[in-house]
């Protein structure tokens, strides 16, 4: 599985760190995953929310059945700057997302990413959820849950910011199993909440 972690300007650092950190923990315990820092416009430096300046590791690449797409938000209510509002206008992240999705991977968003996910098109009708601030703009796309993650299966949602460590710990063990997932939380000293839906 390659798990790949969209990236632009105005990502809120925690939404893609923290998954990213649980994907490249796993496999360093044996899930057979690689995870990467991918963006959509070739880029060589991104700017997080915070000022966090990363450099991705290149474009986002054509993803499969196997495989997962993390999209971050950040920016959604701050509409004068960089961030999710801006991508969703803008639309190349909303596009990339909708192809990827199409091609057969899973989208996982954290936070207001969920609105980059809706505006693909991938949440109509769906069970989804994204950061509380959000939650009105997310109904007029999808069937908003209270809960910290949504499994919709090739769509998982997931509320704010620190909830994106619970959708990479729930990810982790549907692909790979409760062990890996154990031994990941052991080691990042976290225990998930638990918290998820699956309609």
């Amino acid at each position: 599985m390659h798990v790949a972690v969209l990236l632009y300007d105005g990502f809120d650092e925690m939404d893609a760190v923290g998954p990213f950190e649980v994907f490249a923990n796993a496999a360093r315990v044996g899930a057979d995953c690689e995870v990467s820092l991918r963006e959509v416009d070739d880029a060589a430096v991104v700017t997080a929310s915070h000022g966090m300046r990363v450099e991705p590791d290149g474009p986002l690449p054509q993803l499969g059945g196997d495989d997962l797409l993390v999209v971050p938000g950040g920016g959604w209510n701050d509409r004068d700057r960089p961030g999710a509002w801006t991508e969703a206008e803008r639309g190349a992240v909303p596009d990339s997302i909708a192809a990827m999705h199409d091609g057969g991977a899973t989208v996982a968003s954290v936070c207001t990413g969920g609105m980059l996910a809706a505006r693909a098109g991938i949440l109509d009708g769906r069970p989804a959820v994204t950061h509380a601030s959000a939650l009105d703009d997310l109904r007029q796309y999808a069937t908003v849950v209270d809960a910290r993650v949504v499994d919709d299966g090739d769509v998982v949602t997931a509320g704010g910011v620190t909830s994106g460590l619970d959708l990479a710990f729930h990810l982790v063990d549907r692909e790979f199993g409760d062990e890996v997932a154990r031994q990941v939380a052991t080691e990042m000293e976290y225990q998930p909440t638990g918290d998820v839906v699956r309609p």
